[in-house]
This record gives C-alpha cells, sequence and structure tokens, in this order.
C-alpha cells in the first residue's frame, strides 16, 4: 500500500487559518479521524455521512480514512466500537462502603458514559445507524456482557453463587439504561439528576428483591 502523508497545513503569518500543515502520528490522525466522526454520526443520520465531508472537516486527504479505517461501514464501525468502550478497571474507582453507595457511584459512572458522548451514543446503542446489522449487534452484545460484568464487580457480587443469574438481570436492566439515556439527551423530557434517581431505585430494587427472587434465595 503506497505511503500516506500525515500532515496538515501549519500557519505561516500571512495563510489562511484554515489551510494549516502539521505532522501528527499516526496515532493521534486516526483518533482526529475518529473524533470528527464520532460528531457526524451524531449529527446526522448514517446515509447522509460522507466520507469526503468527513475528510475535509478532519483536514486529511480522503484516502487517510481509507488508509486507516477501511470504507464507511468500517470506520462506523470503529464509531461504534468507541461508543460502548468501558474505562480502563484501573481507572475507575469501585467503591465500598452500604450498597445504597455502590448503585450511586455504579449510576454515575454509567450516565458519565452517555453524557460524554451525548447523541451519538443514543443513535448507536439504538441501533440508528445501519439498521439490523450483525457486526454491530455483535459489538453491542459484547458491551452489554462487559457492562454487566462491571456493574457487577461495583455491586460487591462478582463472587455470588448466582452472578451469572444477576448479571442476566443486570443486562435487562441496561434496556433502561438505553431508553433513560435518550430520555436525557435526545427528548429532553428528563434531566440527569431524575434520569439518576430512576437508575438508581430500579437498580437497588434489582439487586435486593428481584435478584433474591430470582436466584430462589427469598
Amino acid at each position: 500500500m503506497p505511503a500516506h502523508s500525515d500532515t496538515t497545513t501549519e500557519p505561516t503569518p500571512t495563510d489562511d487559518p484554515r489551510s494549516r500543515r502539521r505532522r501528527l502520528e499516526p496515532d493521534e490522525r486516526r483518533a482526529q479521524i475518529l473524533s470528527c466522526a464520532i460528531d457526524m454520526f451524531g449529527e446526522r443520520p448514517y446515509a447522509a455521512v460522507s466520507t469526503a465531508e468527513l475528510a475535509q472537516r478532519a483536514g486529511v486527504a480522503r484516502g487517510l480514512i481509507n488508509h486507516y479505517f477501511g470504507n464507511k461501514r468500517d470506520l462506523y464501525l470503529a464509531v461504534v466500537r468507541r461508543m460502548v468502550t468501558l474505562p480502563r478497571p484501573d481507572n475507575m474507582l469501585v467503591p465500598a462502603g452500604p450498597l445504597p453507595d455502590r448503585v450511586d457511584a455504579s449510576v454515575r459512572w454509567l450516565l458519565d458514559t452517555i453524557g460524554e458522548h451525548g447523541t451519538t451514543w443514543v443513535k448507536v446503542t439504538g441501533l440508528e445507524g445501519i439498521g439490523d446489522d450483525p457486526d454491530v449487534q455483535r459489538i453491542l452484545d459484547e458491551a452489554d456482557n462487559a457492562a454487566a460484568d462491571r456493574v457487577v464487580q461495583m455491586m460487591g457480587l462478582s463472587d455470588s453463587l448466582h452472578s451469572e443469574q444477576l448479571r442476566a438481570l443486570v443486562r435487562c436492566y441496561g434496556g433502561l439504561v438505553k431508553a433513560a439515556g435518550r430520555e436525557w439527551i435526545v427528548r429532553g423530557s428528563l434531566d440527569r439528576a431524575q434520569v439518576h434517581e430512576l437508575l438508581s431505585d430500579t437498580l437497588l430494587t434489582l439487586i435486593t428483591q428481584s435478584f433474591p427472587k430470582v436466584n430462589g434465595t427469598n
């Protein structure tokens, strides 16, 4: 594959600021393109996003998008992965103390994740991009499993004899998280504090009441 020049225009005192040429490392350039793609897929439907316009917005040659991501669908899959990628475990503070405090911390983490990506997160998790695509669904399913594992860990219940059942319940709870995210981010019918209360109350009820009933310990 021919080499691509990872450069934008660096202004001289008389240059137009829109024309900049600056050398970036490949990882930086890829991250720049991905960031612009995240914005564009959040602003408009999948079919209305063009790689030519994306290249213009990112300030790169169109060939660099193909170089780093392949075609438009491959780029969208990269956006989906970025939207549902969880923070590294060592970057998360697993809460200690009473269960309500753990629930509160878990919900805060979930809403921070949603709020960081806004409408793009809502569209991606709601399958509003390229529809019923098996690769998108696989990425989302893997993300749901990882998020359930993380929530169970934050509840301090990873070693429960019925942890698999609890993870299944948390995956069901994930559907409410996605719906609440839409009400907050897209519709504006609920604010973050109201969504936090809804999700906290529901998660606490799931763990203290629903979980014992499902596993037969209540």
